[in-house]
This record gives structure tokens, sequence and C-alpha cells, in this order.
């Protein structure tokens, strides 16, 4: 459950609140981007294309890969922060709130590529329009690596960016100002809102079994079929209402073969 996709909102807020807390040490930005990268590339793998068996070794060294860009990022960013005088303390307090997302954007990208090189080195299912197993393309599954990159590039944007600039002027009121205990629960509320509006937009950017012309596939695929367009597999099943619920409603599980 936690690593399905209608599980990434509840297991995923605690995370997001911790890489936005104010004040961050060097040790705690590492942990809070390990941990965040650590969940995300179980999601990855839990959710990718499965029709294509991978190996342990490819997951660790696609784990290892994303949690030291997610760490050597968001580290970097900080010492720049830190180390530029010309910011007034407030600003660059501001600004450090902020570091969470390019951090976390970047190693997104190399967690889905590093989590599932598997697709790209043997190719992914590609279907007819009566779902027919045509062949399998490396070119389908660069579409399909590209898409799920581009959707956890949008997905961390309202999550990592709105809560830092609506605390900023929460923080201001009289009620947070005099009761500061009350900072983390807001941050919390905050941040759950955020996450649980932009997870359905981002994964319903593109459609699960996505839809690619055979004459951009390799020539053996194109022969292959009289369909002038295939399907393919792109991961991430769950659609944006039904995944957001399927946490609550009990259903059949998808085979290895099928699942997003």
């Amino acid at each position: 459950m936690p690593f399905r996709m209608s599980g990434y909102i509840p297991f995923g807020t605690p995370i997001v609140v911790g890489l936005l807390l104010p004040n961050q040490t060097l040790a705690s930005t590492v942990f809070w981007q390990w941990l965040n990268q650590s969940h995300n590339a179980c999601v990855n793998y839990a959710n990718r294309n499965a029709t294509k068996p991978s190996p342990v070794s490819k997951f660790i060294q696609g784990y290892l890969g994303a949690v030291i860009s997610a760490v050597s990022i968001a580290v970097g960013l900080n010492v720049l922060v830190q180390k530029a005088n010309k910011f007034t303390p407030a600003t660059r307090l501001l600004i450090q709130r902020f570091v969470p997302f390019p951090a976390v954007a970047s190693a997104n990208i190399c967690n889905v590529v590093l989590m599932r090189y598997g697709e790209l080195e043997e190719g992914i299912d590609v279907l007819d329009s009566d779902g027919n197993l045509v062949g399998s393309s490396k070119i389908a599954a660069r579409h399909a690596l590209l898409e799920t990159a581009l959707t956890r590039v949008v997905l961390p944007m309202p999550i990592l960016v709105l809560p830092p600039i609506v605390m900023s002027m929460l923080e201001k009121t009289s009620l947070l100002q005099a009761r500061p205990r009350l900072l983390l629960p807001v941050q919390s509320l905050v941040c759950l809102a955020a996450f649980g509006l932009a997870l359905p937009l981002a994964i319903s950017l593109f459609p699960q079994m996505s839809e690619i012309e055979t004459s951009q596939l390799e020539p053996e695929i194109a022969q292959a079929t009289s369909s002038r367009t295939v399907v393919y597999n792109k991961g991430l099943n769950r659609g944006p209402a039904l995944g957001f619920f399927k946490i609550l409603l009990p259903g059949p599980r998808l085979d290895a073969g099928h699942r997003g």
C-alpha cells in the first residue's frame, strides 16, 4: 500500500512536511532527501511497466543513483545559499524553503530513468487496437519514460512551491505568532492540501495506455501490424479519481504484466 499511487498522498505528506521544515541542518537535509527518494524509488519500481523482468541489481543501482543525486543537489544549493552574504536572514530563510523543489525535481528525473532503465534496454510491449501483442519497442519505452519523468517534474511544483509561499504569509498572522506550536500542524495541513491537488493533476497529464503511430517505431514493428497506431503502458496506472480513493475501497489487484 505505501508504494501504490493511491498511497502516495497519505504516506508521502509527512516526508513533504519534513522537506519543507525551516532552518534545516546538513544532517536533516540529507535525511529528508534520502527518505523522499527512497519512497520515490519504491513507487517508481512498484508502478513500472512490468511486462519484462527486472533484476534486483538494477533496482539497487537506480536507488543509489537517485538518492545520491537528490542529496548532492539539495546540499549543494543549501551551501550556496548560506554563503550568499548579500541576503538578509529572512531572505535566506525564504530561499532555503524553495531549495527542495529543484533538488527533488532533478532527482525525480534521475529516479525514474535509473529505476526503469531496463525498459530502455529491452523495450516494452506495444499492442494493436484489438489488444494483440505486436512486439517490444525501445522507442515506445523512451516515450513512456519521458512522459513519466515530465509527470514527476510537474508533481512537486505545487507541493514544494505553494506551501512555502502560503506559510510565509500565515506566519505573519497574529494567531500563529502568538501560538508558534501551531506552525507544524498548519504547515502539515497546507502540504496535505497541496499534495491532494497536485497528484491527480500530475498523473492525468498523460493517459496510462498511451498511443503512438507505428511509423515512429522500429521498422519490424511497423511491418508486423496493419494498425496505424499502437498503444503501450507508460506505467503509473491509477487514474486521478480512482487512484485517490482506491486506498479506501478494496478491489482486485492487477497482475504484474499490466500494473501501472
